[in-house]
């Protein structure tokens, strides 16, 4: 027996509370109620994975892109960035960080303009703490640039390409 759409409605509102505890929710059709077994949609076409019994998780494909910048470490430190008469651009990043992605992508950028003019390096945060610890940096991403050793200038945060080119030509 087909229960009228107003009574239908009305049954739905009502049953919507205890539908959480219910295994077979229903779905509201111009015919009725309709009890829906549970990890399917009504109307919903069952798909040729499921079908031939297939896994139906969803592929990642990672791709590798070539980094116009090198790498640093703690062991690497003093020597590539404290000790270099170039002026250095360092990246301080961390490897979970969405926004540091982004400015990996303009440092690189960077680095290619700048090649021979300034050196560009990365630092992740979460392998050299104390590096972080020492120049106060708290959240990332953060690019210092570097010259005869010292600190000159610091870009917090994700920012235009503008802003980096600028703090660079101060220091060039």
């Amino acid at each position: 027996m087909a229960i009228p759409y107003s009574a239908a409605a009305t049954a739905a509102a009502a049953f919507s509370h205890s539908s959480l505890r219910q295994p077979h929710p229903l779905h509201l059709t111009r015919s009725g109620l309709v009890r829906v077994p549970a990890g399917k949609v009504a109307g919903a076409p069952e798909s040729h994975a499921r079908k031939r019994n297939r896994s139906t998780r969803p592929v990642t494909a990672l791709a590798m892109r070539d980094s116009k910048t090198s790498s640093i470490t703690g062991d690497s430190w003093e020597e590539l960035v404290l000790n270099n008469s170039a002026p250095v651009l360092v990246e301080f990043y961390a490897s979970w960080c969405g926004p540091c992605k982004m400015v990996h992508r303009v440092v690189d950028e960077i680095a290619q303009e700048y090649s021979g003019k300034l050196k560009c390096f990365t630092l992740n945060t979460d392998t050299d703490l104390h590096i972080a610890e020492d120049y106060e940096i708290k959240a990332v991403p953060v690019v210092i640039l570097f010259k005869d050793g010292k600190k000159h200038q610091a870009v917090f945060g994700t920012m235009p390409k503008e802003y980096y080119v600028a703090a660079i030509e101060k220091i060039l």
